[in-house]
């Protein structure tokens, strides 16, 4: 099931967070459309909010390897299960996805729930439209 190669790679991303005030880690991983995978951990900062989340992380390691378009996500969180996107990373996920786009909520045994991107960001800003 390629959805487990993204929870895997999400909880193993998870493993690397910088989390020292919070000890929240979280994980991420985005396939994107070259079918790899991309990986992110949040990291603090001690000037919250000044750190990033590991949704970020992952969209700009797959920036930098050149794609733009996400296929799908996974995301994990150590202390919360189905641990969500928070809304800036859910608008920073529509800007290199669609609407129908598998956001995978998973917990320490794997994926939980399965849901488009428009079910978490329904009126999302469209780079269509504003772009």
């Amino acid at each position: 099931m390629p959805e487990k190669e993204l929870y895997v790679a999400a909880r193993e991303a998870m493993s690397k967070a910088h989390a020292p005030y919070s000890k929240f880690p979280v994980g991420a991983a985005i396939r994107a459309e070259d079918g790899k995978i991309y990986t992110g951990a949040n990291i603090e900062n001690l000037s919250f909010p000044e750190g990033w989340c590991a949704e970020t992380t992952a969209i700009s390691h797959m920036v930098m390897a050149g794609q733009r378009k996400i296929m799908e996500v996974a995301v994990v969180a150590e202390k919360l299960a189905l641990c969500p996107p928070c809304g800036g990373c859910r608008q920073r996920l529509a800007e290199f996805s669609g609407a129908s786009t598998r956001i995978y909520l998973c917990d320490e045994t794997g994926i939980k729930k399965s849901l488009a991107l428009s079910d978490l960001l329904p009126h999302s800003f469209e780079t269509e439209v504003l772009g």
